[in-house]
């Protein structure tokens, strides 16, 4: 008997662990957005998600200044750049 509660209990720290992840995690993500940037010679495009769309617009846009830049005055010049293409979508 006292298996089957300590099996229970397991189950259901593994069940709450679960739902806290998703509600941190998957359900705080509500809007995508693509965005793509033109930066020196070259363009590049990235998705990313965010709880909103200035979160996300701007997480993307790092992500795609990346390959597009070397130091940091560049990034920031980058990310400073309005996007050529800006795609979101409501989750």
């Amino acid at each position: 008997m006292k298996r089957y509660r300590n099996l229970l209990i397991g189950l259901g720290l593994v069940a709450g662990a679960t739902a806290i992840f998703w509600t941190t995690t998957m359900q705080a993500q509500a809007v995508e957005c693509e965005v793509c940037v033109a930066f020196g010679p070259g363009r590049n495009c990235a998705t990313a998600s965010g709880p909103d769309e200035v979160e996300a617009v701007r997480t993307a846009q790092t992500a795609a200044c990346g390959p597009l830049t070397a130091g940091m005055n560049e990034a920031i010049a980058c990310a400073n750049r309005p996007p050529v293409v800006r795609r979101c979508t409501t989750r």
